[in-house]
């Protein structure tokens, strides 16, 4: 897994995990402003915003998403969904 800074031609869409730089969580993002600069994300049941510099977006390779893809779940056995 490696972090990547967004730029000006990228952007996040809401549901997508990115990194708070500031501390260093994992988050999930609720709304991306580019014209406003900042993106709305939930941390810990919390919704709050920050600019757009205090995240990266969290890239996985392809085996890394294949194992995640492949994993199965604990409870039921059964394959992810």
């Amino acid at each position: 897994m490696k972090f990547t800074d967004i730029g000006e031609e990228s952007s996040v869409f809401p549901g997508e995990y990115i990194l708070h730089k500031p501390s260093s969580a994992i988050v999930l993002a609720g709304a991306f402003n580019r014209e406003k600069n900042i993106i709305r994300v939930f941390k810990d049941g919390r919704l709050f915003e920050d600019i757009i510099a205090n995240f990266q977006k969290v890239e996985l390779s392809k085996k890394e998403y294949k194992q995640h893809k492949d994993s199965k779940c604990k409870k039921c056995k059964g394959g992810r969904t």
